[in-house]
């Protein structure tokens, strides 16, 4: 079984130690271990600070955990990422790319999900 040699790299530099991109090509073995997570790659793609602000906005919310704001801020992303997903079925339906209110509209109209949604965008 082949070994798997490692090399700590600095940031901008390749393995030759000249500048590059940062990408490194990785093998086989490498590749199939998760990413750990890194400056670069975040787990909230939303301002979390923003999330506990607007929770914190509402009179009964007194104290926000960063549990709980984390939560939510996952919560919705992948709320937007399902609701676009679906209203982007109807934008190619048209044989558009760019997604239009007719089509939340009709997403939300179609998907028993988004019933709550009715009449929010008026």
């Amino acid at each position: 079984m082949a070994a798997v040699v490692t090399a700590s790299v600095e940031p901008g530099l390749d393995p030759s130690g000249t500048e590059g991109d940062g990408r490194e090509n990785n093998t086989e073995e490498e590749s199939s271990q998760p990413a750990a997570p890194g400056p670069t790659s975040r787990l909230a793609k939303l301002p979390l600070s923003r999330i506990k602000a607007l929770m914190k906005a509402d009179p009964d919310v007194s104290l926000a955990s960063q549990e709980s704001v984390f939560i939510i801020a996952k919560a919705t992303e992948l709320f937007v990422e399902m609701i676009a997903k679906d209203a982007l079925v109807f934008a190619q339906q048209g044989k558009r790319k760019t997604l239009q209110r007719k089509d939340l509209d009709n997403a939300i109209e179609a998907v028993d999900e988004f019933a709550f949604l009715e009449g929010a965008l008026d």
